[in-house]
């Protein structure tokens, strides 16, 4: 799925961030997970030794959208594996690691967290594609609200007409 205009695209570097958490969906057409991370790591031309730890820290990081058990310890665990550090300067805050490009990521996500960005990172709870919320009130919930091309699909719209049909038939 690609984002209709970039209404879906996140600030900044989140935006790779972004990336590669939809190196892994569930496609409108097929329903079943499917694994793009190869996909990833070729158009981003990503060597093969940095690779096995970036899918790693991925499948950490989707693990974080939605605040699971055990999910910020997986994060503090890339922390100081990676060596990820703040360095204060007169108009901020930026991190130093030792860690590569998944440390580049993680500074991102540490970032992203710090500011408040982190939470309008989204997980659709239907396809499980990765969306940056930029509603004022942070209420959106899923990707789409109505199919965005020949294979959008409008996940919002389907799950309120499948809660309908199950109120229907709840009273019928």
């Amino acid at each position: 799925m690609v984002s209709i205009g970039g209404l879906q695209a996140a600030p900044g570097a989140l935006e790779e961030v972004r990336e590669l958490l939809n190196s892994w969906l569930i496609p409108n057409d097929l329903r079943t997970p499917t694994e793009r991370f190869d996909d990833f790591v070729r158009s981003h031309k990503i060597p093969s030794d940095i690779a096995a730890e970036l899918r790693l820290l991925r499948d950490d990081l989707r693990l974080a959208l939605r605040p699971e058990p055990g999910s910020v310890d997986r994060l503090n665990a890339w922390v100081l594996r990676l060596g990820v550090v703040p360095e204060i300067h007169q108009r901020g805050i930026t991190y130093r690691h030792r860690g590569g490009l998944a440390g580049d990521m993680v500074a991102v996500t540490l970032d992203a967290i710090a500011t408040g960005r982190w939470e309008r990172l989204k997980e659709c709870p239907d396809c499980r594609w990765v969306f940056y919320d930029h509603t004022r009130n942070s209420g959106k919930r899923w990707c789409r609200m109505t199919a965005g091309g020949p294979k959008g699909r409008s996940c919002g719209s389907i799950a309120k007409v499948r809660r309908f049909r199950e109120r229907q038939a709840a009273t019928a």
